[in-house]
């Protein structure tokens, strides 16, 4: 007998999700035909859907048509290879039928009994990755959802393994530290980081911005020179946060060299490499990371250049017992019988619950291959280097920063005006008004700068043309 409180009949099901297939795909099909912003006001879609659920059963087709017509066409399309703004995250269609696949299993990454082959397709998928960026097996890690929280938990346990510090047990109140703890970053560095020292307790004072040099990378010596003074009035460094490819301009900070003053200084080092780590797939872009093996904790996240459907976030720690230490809570209502070399991935962070996201993954990187991965990281820094020397040929345009990756900074700077700032701001509306392209934008040193960001494998030439074309009827 059919049961009249269960779920959605399997029959049902197959219909239906043959249908979201074919939404699916004709959506990627037809990207181009959407305008990349859409031409909505706050509120628009809001007053759409009634104010209160509805107390009765509605049609399917009926639900997937207001899809269709109220979700589908009003979003920002990150898909689109028109989009250029912030950073690549594009959901590849392999990477899509992993999502897919994952959310069918419903599979709940805690611990190994009560996932045992999830379990041990993040490790070997995270074993791959490393293996792919070029890095030693030294390394353990684990998926997190973004590089917000990978550097969360990294900078947590720094300071877990601060001697003398029991934070855990006793809290920060409770300790007997001779001053307050001490981080370091770039003035270049993510606000995520600034987000992780309010949450563990360092805040805001506590966090020392070292200036960058003319390329917005972390000067090393002053940082050597900050450490050693702080150590004198009373400061207690712990950490030192480099980014190896900034929001901003996608610069890099020195590796080897905020590892030799870690090393020497005994401070934990976490590489921000969120974004521009994904290079490190094709070997000759290795040279933009030397060192950074000597890290204690790395963060990639393979949603942002990786062709990963949001979220993952690839989190490398070089000490697994330091991580386990730091987070590692067992009560009896969890407590297994396993015994032998076990993943139970809850005992390194603070999620019990976690979504099985190493499937996608583990599916994309087999549909692509570790070789055709990097062949697209290739392709979108060959356009960004030929985008480049079209706005290095033009006397009116300067580029702002290297392009040692798949991101552009400039401005359009002719003579004699008075506001370039507002120039320019001007001309990143026009274009992002146009429907076919859309831009960021940054501030370096003090200038209001266009970003341009590579690395949609839909992306071609033509869309890069396209980009360039508006930005010069928009400045003219």
């Amino acid at each position: 007998m059919k049961n009249p409180y269960g779920d959605m009949d399997p029959e049902a099901f197959r219909s239906a999700a043959h249908e979201v297939a074919d939404q699916i795909a004709d959506y990627l099909k037809e990207l181009e035909s959407y305008a990349v912003l859409p031409d909505i006001q706050p509120g628009d879609v809001k007053s759409a859907i009634p104010g209160h659920p509805p107390e009765l059963p509605q049609a399917w087709d009926d639900i997937l048509r207001d899809y269709r017509n109220l979700v589908q066409p009003n979003i920002t399309h990150w898909q689109h290879p028109g989009f250029m703004a912030y950073f690549p995250s594009v959901a590849s269609g392999p990477g899509i039928l992993g999502e897919w696949l994952a959310a069918g299993l419903n599979s709940n990454v805690m611990f190994w009994r009560n996932a045992p082959a999830s379990t041990e397709v993040e490790e070997r998928t995270v074993e791959w990755l490393r293996s792919m960026l070029g890095l030693p097996d030294l390394f353990d890690g684990m998926l997190t959802d973004t590089a917000s929280v990978s550097s969360l938990l990294s900078i947590t346990a720094a300071r877990h393994a601060v001697p003398g510090l029991d934070a855990r047990e006793k809290g920060l109140a409770g300790t007997a530290l001779p001053g307050r703890l001490r981080l370091y970053q770039s003035e270049e560095a993510h606000m995520t980081i600034d987000k992780a020292a309010i949450v563990t307790g360092v805040g805001l004072e506590g966090i020392r911005k070292i200036p960058a040099d003319e390329n917005y990378c972390m000067r090393p010596e002053l940082l050597d020179a900050a450490i050693r003074e702080d150590r004198k009035n009373g400061w207690v460094p712990f950490c030192v946060v480099g980014t190896l490819g900034t929001t901003s301009s996608t610069s890099v900070d020195p590796s080897a060299a905020l590892a030799d003053i870690c090393e020497r200084e005994k401070l934990w080092l976490h590489l921000d490499a969120a974004y521009a780590g994904t290079a490190a797939l094709a070997e000759e872009f290795r040279h933009h990371f030397a060192g950074w093996e000597r890290a204690d904790s790395i963060v990639v996240n393979p949603h942002k250049w990786m062709f990963t459907p949001f979220d993952a976030s690839l989190l490398l720690f070089r000490d697994r017992d330091q991580f386990r230490d730091t987070f590692s809570l067992v009560p009896e209502y969890i407590r297994t019988p396993d015994t032998g070399e076990v993943h139970n991935f809850n005992e390194y962070g603070v999620q019990l619950g976690r979504r099985f996201r190493a499937l996608k993954l583990w599916m994309m990187i087999r549909y692509f291959g570790s070789d055709g991965m990097a062949e697209r990281i290739r392709h979108h820094v060959s356009m960004a280097q030929e985008m480049r020397s079209w706005i290095e040929a033009e006397p009116d345009w300067e580029m702002l920063a290297p392009t040692p990756f798949a991101t552009l900074c400039f401005r359009y700077a002719p003579q004699g005006v008075d506001d370039p700032d507002a120039l320019n701001e001007s001309i990143m509306g026009k274009v992002n008004k146009s429907g076919d392209i859309f831009l960021s934008h940054t501030k370096l040193r003090g200038r209001y700068t266009i970003r341009v960001s590579i690395g949609n494998p839909r992306q071609t030439m033509d869309h890069v043309r396209r980009c360039w074309e508006l930005l010069k009827e928009a400045a003219s």
